[in-house]
């Protein structure tokens, strides 16, 4: 006697959840799949607008570089969110990282990953957003680092790699220029012993080297990942005064689309 109706409730139910096109059904998961700022969604909004990182090894020069052009009109600078990296609710996963890279690697970089992903997503208010480095350094990197130098187990590098692979695809995390600080390890490793910063104590030249060479790898030879947009390479073992000269000798190659000719 119930199967009847019962049928008939099953079909009204299939009918009234099967999924609709996104325009039509804006609660339906075919709309919840374009939650995220995908780049159809962002076609017209990033027409005028585009996103510049500044990479470069530690010490390199990077915040000189953002803090040099953060005055300019319609310009907004993103530095590297290191003041999350050392309290996570009390917690300092970056110094931690630095004494223990075997124990806290995984940690940090998820962490890392997290933060980054926030940079690249939040919504754009002026036509160039500068941003000190990107979670394809992160990934392409500092990850690769730690995996390499024996210090993250493959079972977390493997880990890292699938969250990073399913963001790239699922989520807008495209950039337009990567302004490559180009720098030697010792130069870097002079810098860090003036600037003093507590965590960096323990830094040592041989990991400045291999972060360098693994730079070089991605974003000079191309041989050990995709590059992410067209490279600028500003040569960064200058003085102060000197790399001021070239931030301004480069000003329109970098916030400029037209102008960013960075062939031979």
């Amino acid at each position: 006697m119930l199967l009847r109706p019962l049928r008939s409730w099953a079909s009204r139910a299939l009918r009234r959840d099967r999924p609709r096109s996104p325009a039509s059904s804006p609660g339906s998961l075919g709309a919840q799949r374009w939650a995220w700022p995908r780049d159809k969604d962002r076609e017209n909004e990033k027409e005028k607008k585009s996103v510049i990182c500044v990479e470069g090894n530690i010490a390199s020069g990077k915040t000189t570089c953002l803090e040099f052009f953060s005055n300019t009109t319609d310009i907004e600078v993103l530095t590297e969110p290191v003041p999350k990296w050392r309290n996570v609710r009390g917690h300092n996963p970056l110094g931690l990282m630095y004494q223990d890279a075997c124990r806290w690697g995984l940690t940090l970089q998820t962490y890392v990953q997290l933060t980054m992903l926030d940079q690249h997503t939040r919504p754009q208010t002026l036509p160039v957003r500068l941003m000190e480095r990107s979670i394809h350094s992160a990934r392409y990197v500092f990850v690769e680092n730690l995996y390499r130098s024996g210090k993250m187990p493959e079972v977390d590098y493997v880990v890292l790699s699938e969250w990073f692979d399913w963001i790239v695809r699922n989520i807008d995390v495209s950039i337009d220029l990567i302004v490559y600080l180009q720098t030697t390890p010792e130069t870097c490793y002079q810098r860090l012993k003036m600037r003093c910063r507590e965590e960096e104590k323990v830094i040592p030249l041989e990991y400045l080297d291999a972060i360098h060479h693994l730079y070089e790898e991605w974003l000079i030879k191309g041989s050990l990942f995709p590059v992410a947009a067209p490279v600028l390479v500003i040569e960064a073992d200058h003085d102060m005064e000197k790399m001021l000269e070239l931030f301004e000798q480069n000003r329109h190659r970098i916030l400029i689309p037209e102008d960013r000719k960075l062939g031979p």
